[in-house]
């Protein structure tokens, strides 16, 4: 059998398409992460009883300008912190 391994055209054009979705996938990681930051900041908040977009507008009334990825991070990892943020609010 005759494949695109040895097929000039058809290995060119597997080329393309693969950078196509090189690009887009790039462009889908930060999505994905945000949407996985989203999910841990409202598992922390929930266990100090704030839903998500509740604390994400305490935040923004009370001029804390930390990230969303800090916040995941301290919510899994720091949660004594990230409860300490909370009663700031």
């Amino acid at each position: 059998m005759w494949t695109r391994k040895s097929k000039y055209r058809q290995a060119k054009e597997a080329l393309l398409h693969a950078w196509s979705f090189q690009f887009a996938d790039r462009k889908k990681k930060k999505r994905d992460f945000r949407r996985l930051w989203q999910i841990k900041i409202n598992a922390a908040a929930r266990d100090n009883g704030l839903s998500y977009s509740k604390f994400i507008n305490l935040l923004k009334k009370a001029n804390i300008e930390l990230d969303r990825k800090i916040l995941s991070d301290l919510g899994a990892n720091n949660p004594e912190i990230f409860k300490k943020i909370v009663s700031e609010l």
